[in-house]
C-alpha cells in the first residue's frame, strides 16, 4: 500500500509541474505520449489499528458509515444495535424481537407503545423507545447501579453502560439478580448470551445523558 500510496504521489506531483510549467511559459509543452502504464495508482486504506468493532457504527451491509464515535453515548447506542439487529429498524428475529434494537411487545408496552407494526416501521420512534426504556432500566437499577460501578465481578469490572446494556438484553431483574449474588446467578437470552458477556462488552461508554425515570415513556420523549 505504501508502494502505491508513493506511486500517486509522485504522478499527481509530476502533474503539477508540467502544468505549471505549460501555464508558465510561451511554448506549448506536448503530453500526448505521457503514459502512466506501470504505474499501480489502485489502493485501499485499511482501518486504524485496534479500531474495534463495538466502537463503530455500521449499516446493513457492515460498511462503515459514521465517524468515529468512541465511548460517547452515541457510540454505545449504535453499538449495541449493531450487536443485535447490525442496526437494521426493519429487522424480526425469529423469536419476534423488533427493530434496530430487537424490542419485545411486553417492553413496549411498558414505554407506551401498543402497536407493534408502526413501531416497526418508524425509526424515529424506535430511538425514542430506546431512550425510554433505557431510563426506566436506569431508575430501577439506581441503586445497584451506586452501589456495584467500579467494583470486580468474576473479573469484570463494573459500569453503568454495561449494566444498562445487560438490562436492555436481560431486562433489569435479571441484572439486578447477576449483581446481588456476585455474579452466581447469570442469565442467557435463547440464543446463549448472558449479563456477564453484555457488562463486559458494553464497558465504559459515557451513558450520563439518560435520566433515571421511573415513568419514561417513548411518546413523550
Amino acid at each position: 500500500m505504501k508502494k502505491s500510496i508513493a506511486s500517486y504521489l509522485i504522478l499527481s506531483l509530476t502533474i503539477c509541474v508540467l502544468l505549471y510549467v505549460s501555464l508558465s511559459s510561451k511554448d506549448t509543452i506536448d503530453l500526448s505520449k505521457y503514459s502512466t502504464k506501470g504505474l499501480e495508482l489502485n489502493y485501499t486504506v485499511s482501518p486504524e489499528p485496534n479500531t474495534h468493532e463495538s466502537d463503530l457504527a455500521f449499516n446493513e451491509g457492515n460498511r462503515l458509515f459514521s465517524p468515529y464515535l468512541g465511548k460517547s453515548f452515541v457510540g454505545f447506542k449504535e453499538a449495541l444495535a449493531f450487536k443485535e439487529s447490525r442496526g437494521d429498524y426493519s429487522s424480526v428475529n425469529t423469536l419476534g424481537y423488533l427493530g434496530k434494537y430487537q424490542f419485545g411487545t411486553e417492553t413496549l408496552k411498558l414505554i407506551g407503545i401498543y402497536n407493534p407494526a408502526h413501531f416497526l416501521s418508524n425509526p424515529a420512534l424506535q430511538e425514542k423507545a430506546f431512550i425510554a426504556n433505557a431510563e426506566r432500566n436506569k431508575w430501577i437499577l439506581r441503586r445497584d447501579i451506586k452501589n456495584f460501578v467500579g467494583k470486580k465481578i468474576n473479573g469484570v469490572v463494573i459500569t453503568e453502560s454495561g449494566i444498562l446494556a445487560a438490562a436492555h438484553l436481560a431486562g433489569p431483574g435479571s441484572v439486578k439478580h447477576y449483581l446481588r449474588s456476585y455474579g452466581v446467578q447469570d442469565h442467557e437470552d435463547s440464543y446463549g448470551t448472558s449479563v456477564q458477556y453484555y457488562i463486559k462488552k458494553f464497558s465504559g461508554y459515557d451513558t450520563s445523558f439518560l435520566k433515571p425515570n421511573k415513568k419514561a415513556k417513548a411518546t413523550s420523549i
